[in-house]
């Protein structure tokens, strides 16, 4: 026998109205704050950044494809990665459908990783994404957005999300699935990327809009962390199952390996 609240439809129902009027406040307070996003200064980017893309070398003009505006996800899949990172797998396979769509609202959406080009196409092919994906190794794009770090910034201890992390212990290098002690999810999602933690992390997850006018580009906002729950389409629908997110263990894997 279930140990949750059972009721009559009529007690469902009631319950059902009262959440209803909190879920109604909810999407008004999401609208008012996707307006305050929308409204954030815009930072013109000066800079020069150069892409490998499967058309060939790009600046990040050229990545908003003759759009006005620019999605970028920062997918985890650093230069040493085997293969992309699981949980930013589960989030394009998400995202990958969307594509289309928002070209036909004047955005460009794409991913963007240090990996070389011939790995992120790799496993693109193997995963049966068609978004497109560029290689940001051979520039400083993803340190310069928070999304990158060195080895010697992971040791004086970096800064993701705005907030500023401990340094890691050297005592952590080289621990991967197979040697941890314990259940560690970091440990273990590192082991299906081919790395151990430190090469891990040193790669996070974010994602950033840009915006051009008159040839200039602007950067518009970035986020990470918890900040991309709402572009995590799987996590939508679990908010709304019986169980919720129901985050036991491991539970994320590539969607090939289930």
């Amino acid at each position: 026998m279930t140990v949750h609240t059972t009721g009559t439809r009529e007690e469902w129902r009631t319950a059902r109205l009262a959440l209803l009027q909190e879920e109604k406040e909810l999407t008004r307070r999401s609208d008012a704050l996707a307006q305050k996003r929308q409204q954030l200064p815009w930072v013109r980017i000066d800079k020069e950044y150069r892409f490998d893309t499967e058309t060939g070398e790009a600046s990040l003009a050229d990545l908003f494809q003759g759009r006005s505006q620019l999605l970028v996800y920062h997918f985890m899949f650093g230069p040493d990665y085997e293969m992309g990172c699981p949980s930013c797998s589960a989030i394009a396979d998400g995202f990958d459908g969307s594509v289309v769509h928002l070209a036909n609202h004047d955005v460009t959406l794409m991913a963007i990783s240090r990996a070389p080009l011939s790995k992120l196409l790799a496993f693109k092919k193997r995963m049966g994404w068609s978004f497109p994906w560029a290689s940001s190794g051979k520039s400083d794009f993803n340190q310069d957005f928070g999304v990158g770090f060195s080895e010697e910034q992971q040791r004086a201890g970096i800064e993701y999300n705005f907030r500023s992390e401990p340094p890691m212990k050297n005592l952590l290098a080289g621990k991967t699935m197979a040697n941890w002690d314990g259940d560690n999810p970091v440990a273990q999602t590192a082991a299906m990327t081919g790395t151990d933690v430190p090469t891990f992390t040193r790669e996070r997850p974010g994602a950033s809009a840009f915006v051009m006018e008159d040839g200039v580009v602007y950067h518009t906002y970035s986020t990470y962390s918890r900040g991309l729950d709402g572009l995590w389409g799987m996590y939508q629908w679990l908010d709304r199952a019986p169980k919720g997110r129901n985050e036991t263990g491991m539970w994320w894997r590539h969607h090939d390996k289930y």
